[in-house]
């Protein structure tokens, strides 16, 4: 077992992106999140914390608000926390004990091999839904809901088809589109997307798939990441109009197709929304929890508004 006393805090430009991004691809619990290009890409800034020669890591993703230090969670970063091999929860608290008193607020998400009761934090769950697609599409087209089934068939009836490569701005529109709000937040959030996509795709680690019309037109999309055995259902973009036609069911199940009978699991990247949830289990998807972590040391007089 590794020396566990040995907990560093370094800031972004210390680190050893080979080291740390060599920890996050053999870690048993890594993920596509905790890859240094991934965060250099999404966060406004972050730190870490770095157990002995790289052994262990936990990103700290950090911002500042009125003099405030707290840490958040950055946009597309749907898990991060402690990566590594033989995590515990005495490990686990230990990292959490070594994050820098500057931060006064904490409001993160951890992942899903974090999930302990500790002694000095509470930890809460939230769900994922995530699909085995190592089985043939024709025993995985039989567990999703008959609902599901009839959408597919009617989407694909109407002279519609399955499309490979996108191009990813299609996507971000149709996106955009879907977004109640669209302000000044959401427009830097989806300008990092398109950094990160492109860091990505050039690394071939995502892409691009869609429903097309029988007149053409793009009814439904999405952009998946690939990485751990993992594919990461990251970005949305859905029509109006596709909706009466079942094309998200049709997305999906053309992208499970591709890739049936391969060792990958189709990450769904939640949901706590029982909708989302619903529809995600609607494939056969099975609850994955990962743990969450919020924390308020804020200052009396501020101590408020983070109710």
């Amino acid at each position: 077992m590794p020396d566990r006393g040995n907990i560093a805090w370094l800031t972004r430009d210390k680190l050893d992106a080979g080291r740390w991004d060599d920890c996050i691809k053999k870690s048993p619990n890594g993920l596509v999140y905790g890859y240094s290009f991934y965060l250099d890409v999404i966060c406004e800034r972050w730190d870490a914390l770095v157990l002995n020669n790289y052994e262990a890591v936990m990103p700290l993703c950090w911002n500042k608000k009125w003099g405030i230090h707290y840490l958040y969670q950055p946009f597309l970063t749907a898990q991060l926390g402690l990566f590594g091999p033989r995590i515990d929860a005495e490990l686990l608290e230990s990292f959490l004990k070594a994050v820098p008193a500057r931060f006064k607020y904490w409001d993160i998400y951890l992942n899903h091999q974090n999930i302990f009761s500790l002694r000095d934090f509470n930890l809460y769950t939230r769900s994922n839904y995530v699909l085995n697609l190592a089985t043939p599409h024709e025993y995985l087209y039989k567990n999703y809901r008959e609902n599901i089934q009839r959408n597919i068939r009617k989407c694909m009836q109407s002279g519609a088809s399955a499309q490979k490569d996108i191009p990813v701005e299609k996507v971000i529109e149709l996106a955009k589109g879907q977004m109640k709000e669209f302000g000044k937040e959401a427009e830097k959030n989806l300008d990092r997307f398109r950094k990160l996509y492109a860091e990505l795709q050039g690394r071939q680690m995502a892409l691009t798939r869609g429903i097309v019309s029988a007149e053409g037109e793009l009814l439904a999309s999405a952009v998946f990441f690939f990485s751990h055995n993992r594919a990461y259902y990251i970005l949305v973009g859905n029509h109006p109009d596709g909706k009466a036609l079942g094309t998200s069911h049709a997305l999906i199940d053309a992208f499970i197709q591709e890739y049936a009978g391969k060792n990958l699991l189709l990450d769904f990247e939640g949901s706590d929304i029982p909708s989302l949830a619903f529809f995600y289990s609607g494939f056969g998807a099975l609850e994955e929890k990962y743990a969450g972590l919020k924390l308020n040391r804020l200052p009396f007089y501020v101590k408020w508004l983070k109710k």
